[in-house]
């Protein structure tokens, strides 16, 4: 764990991750095109102090913030800092995923769904709980060194990640830790590829598929893992954004009506369904929930950056 002062001179509590020189760099490592050793997540669910982001213990989490109030409030923190990206959280997944080590958390009423004993504090009727008050098996790798709250509690908004009008599109790499425009129309949206064709999503009253044809169905549905049908296959590029089931129980929702943004990772009432690879693709961009919070990230610029 790190420490980290923004510009204002207020600390931050980060987890660092550093890239293995050894093996080709995950995505999250490269970033506008420069790859970089180390990134650093927020351990803990952000409060927004002064309009700015931060990641302390035993804080109640920001929530009922727009897409754009979230990322401003990283970005204000300072070159370097931004609004947690789906880039990471896959990365984070995968770890989890390859480790078969998942968090617990707050997603039953201020405890685990699946041990009653594991309980966070509670500051209120919603059920949620302060930041990192919960135990070990609350974080990531299950040490008191991970990162807090992934699983329940609030789910998350992320960066760099959408449905449009069924389309899956991306900021290529990890250039959404950057603070370029990704505006509804901007062109650094790009589609998630397979064979040469983009991927899309389509929705059936049975399950969710992942597909290069067009399909029709509902517009709006949830499915757990297990019954995601990949049409077009499990490519590296899914995989690196966390879009396999790696927990079949856990819940995919998307919505392919228009620009919808993911929140993901279960709320305090998620139960089986929450965990690392929750992912909901049905928040428009303006909307705000009592149970949607966010974290920041941040990498520390080089020399030759601009």
């Amino acid at each position: 764990n790190v420490v980290i002062f923004d510009k204002a001179g207020l600390p931050s509590i980060m987890v660092r991750f550093a890239r293995n020189p050894e093996k080709l760099a995950h995505p999250m490592f490269i970033i506008g095109g420069k790859t970089y050793d180390e990134v650093y997540i927020s351990k803990y669910l952000n409060v927004i102090i002064y309009g700015k982001a931060y990641s302390l213990p035993l804080k109640s989490p920001t929530v009922n913030v727009t897409m754009e109030e979230a990322e401003k409030a990283c970005f204000a923190k300072g070159d370097g800092w931004r609004l947690m990206t789906a880039m990471e959280r896959g990365y984070i997944a995968n770890l989890c995923s390859d480790t078969s080590i998942f968090p617990h958390g707050n997603t039953y009423c201020g405890c685990y769904y699946d041990n009653p004993n594991e309980k966070g504090v509670k500051f209120d009727g919603s059920g949620q709980t302060f930041t990192g008050s919960g135990p070990a098996t609350w974080t990531h790798d299950h040490t008191v060194f991970g990162i807090h709250d992934l699983c329940g509690n609030v789910c998350e908004r992320l960066r760099g990640l959408r449905l449009m009008n069924g389309i899956l599109q991306v900021a290529e790499n990890n250039d959404a830790a950057m603070e370029i425009d990704l505006s509804e129309r901007s062109e650094n949206w790009k589609p998630v590829m397979c064979n040469g064709k983009p991927i899309r999503i389509y929705c059936t009253e049975k399950k969710a598929v992942f597909t290069t044809r067009d399909g029709a169905g509902a517009h709006y549905n949830g499915y757990r893992w297990r019954d995601v049908d990949f049409a077009c296959g499990q490519t590296q590029e899914l995989k690196d954004l966390g879009l396999f089931p790696g927990e079949p129980e856990a819940y995919f929702y998307a919505n392919t009506s228009g620009e919808r943004f993911p929140f993901c990772g279960g709320d305090q009432s998620s139960g089986a369904g929450s965990g690392m690879f929750d992912v909901h693709l049905s928040a428009h961009r303006a909307l705000s929930y009592h149970f949607v919070g966010f974290r920041s990230a941040f990498y520390r610029k080089l020399e030759t950056d601009d």
